[in-house]
């Protein structure tokens, strides 16, 4: 059944959705509910939608940008899809990688295995304890909220909004009929909007200015996703001509994300010759039998090798391919990288 069916249900659920996203935000600003500050600069990176939009690879690159004035960055994110949403998980302490995707989450052991040696990585729905406990036994002195613009707290010295320009207001409506988690006012919270796959999009002037006026004037910064690299999922299946030209021959490409058809998207416009499209819910737990039944799917499509994302890639070391399976890793490319940077230097001035 489609979401129109269920609409007269769904219609007055998003009203009430909205009336207490509204209230909690405005107990908030009057300091009834308070938030925790933290002794220590907290950079938070979040979205007004759910589903992906983008906000880890700009987590990475802050993160990076943080630790080269020489500050001990850690990231402090709820661990989405964990075996246990309760537990404190540190998934990396900057040096060594300390919990797998089940145990700490896909994201966050991603993030962990990208910045090694850049960042501590913790999963923690508790992210105010979780400052306190990095600041006592790893001496973190900077912090970047994951996920973090619902999460009212913890005070944020740089609120960061990402808005998905292939899917900027979630279908225009709240959850559960959208994808909206607030109303788009909730934008004048943000300090800085950073509009991610700009690339994907055909009214990119029309969503900035947009995007500007919502939030009552704030900075709005674009951003696009570019192939960085393709690397073969484990050595034991490397096919060294697709490697020399990715388009040779068919592919099947498949992914578990919050907005997979922006994967898709991005796959098909770098030429790839896409045989075969499969889905997964955002944070599956990928299975041999996943894993078996993808290799099926891909040769009655005639796809000689499988291609997915990095953030899925943390959960398939323990699987069996018996095609070449190879990860795309992206990058971001800003069209102000130097108005991003000063803002988020700005805050260590203070």
């Amino acid at each position: 059944m489609s979401r129109s069916t269920f609409a007269p249900l769904l219609n007055p659920l998003g009203a009430l959705y909205g009336s207490v996203a509204r209230a909690r935000a405005h107990l908030y600003r009057l300091s009834i509910l308070r938030s925790e500050k933290i002794p220590a600069p907290v950079i938070s990176v979040g979205n007004i939608t759910v589903g992906g939009t983008g906000k880890t690879p700009l987590v990475e690159w802050i993160a990076r940008r943080i630790a080269e004035d020489d500050r001990r960055v850690c990231i402090l994110t709820r661990g989405y899809g964990r075996a246990n949403i309760r537990e404190r998980v540190v998934v990396s302490d900057g040096e060594q990688l300390l919990a797998d995707a089940r145990i700490g989450g896909d994201e966050p052991r991603l993030l962990a295995e990208k910045l090694l040696g850049v960042a501590a990585v913790v999963s923690d729905r508790d992210r105010a304890g979780a400052a306190r406990w990095a600041i006592k036994n790893l001496g973190s002195d900077a912090f970047i909220l994951d996920d973090g613009f619902q999460h009212l707290r913890v005070e944020r010295d740089l609120n960061i909004v990402t808005i998905d320009a292939s899917d900027p207001w979630g279908g225009g409506r709240l959850l559960p009929q959208g994808r909206l988690r607030e109303p788009v006012g909730a934008l004048q919270r943000a300090d800085c909007i950073v509009i991610t796959r700009a690339e994907q999009a055909t009214n990119i002037g029309e969503l900035s200015e947009e995007a500007s006026c919502l939030s009552g004037g704030r900075p709005v910064i674009l951003s696009c996703v570019r192939t960085s690299n393709l690397r073969p999922l484990s050595s034991a299946h490397i096919d060294q001509n697709f490697e020399r030209d990715p388009s040779c021959y068919p592919i099947a490409v498949f992914c578990a994300l919050g907005n997979p058809q922006a994967f898709v998207r991005h796959v098909r416009n770098d030429k790839f010759n896409v045989a075969l499209e499969k889905v997964f819910p955002d944070h599956h737990p990928y299975t041999q039998q996943d894993a078996d039944e993808l290799v099926r799917a891909a040769s009655e499509h005639n796809a000689r090798v499988l291609l997915t994302t990095a953030k899925d890639a943390v959960k398939l070391a323990s699987l069996n391919f018996s095609l070449p399976c190879y990860v795309l890793e992206a990058k971001l490319e800003f069209d102000d990288e130097a108005k991003l940077l000063a803002l988020i230097r700005e805050v260590f001035k203070r």
